[in-house]
């Protein structure tokens, strides 16, 4: 018998494979060097970064804050990473928040267009798509920072059996 699967050349997806590929992500993610403080100013900035209107650029700047904040530039790369599968609805919330500080703006759908799409529609657009980015990711990245510090906390101790 032959195997359709093969012929069709579609490939079986394989857990094992994926699974194996996370536990290694986490093990090298549970590995960065420096203090949980540290660590936890890199999330933070990337984490907020990734929560603004940058796409193109959230990782460069996500890097660059958490220089400027003393932090993790591979935690704040991976933070700016975390928020990418939401990114369509960050813009929608920067959006709308940056038009409810900044006045009353056209509506636009902002899910439906590219991010240089949105940013040829004006200056207006394109600041209130910013300073709502800025305001959304503040929550985000204070509770980034706390939570992986705590989670940072926590598996160095059990690393040194000080818990």
């Amino acid at each position: 018998m032959k195997d359709t699967k093969k012929e069709s050349g579609i490939k079986s997806f394989n857990y094992r494979h994926l699974k194996q590929r996370v536990q290694q992500f986490f093990t090298r993610l549970k590995e960065l060097p420096g203090s949980p403080e540290y660590i936890a100013r890199g999330m933070a900035a990337g984490i907020f970064m990734g929560t603004t209107p940058t796409i193109p650029f959230h990782t460069i700047l996500a890097i660059a804050l958490a220089v400027i904040l003393g932090g993790s530039k591979r935690a704040a790369a991976v933070g700016a990473w975390l928020g990418t599968p939401i990114i369509p609805f960050l813009y929608l919330a920067s959006y709308k928040v940056g038009t409810f500080f900044l006045g009353n703006l056209p509506p636009i759908d902002v899910k439906a267009m590219s991010i240089s799409e949105v940013f040829s529609l004006g200056m207006d657009v394109t600041c209130a798509l910013v300073t709502g980015g800025v305001i959304v990711g503040i929550l985000p990245g204070v509770a980034a920072y706390f939570i992986t510090r705590k989670i940072f906390t926590t598996i160095r101790l059990k690393k040194y059996r000080l818990i």
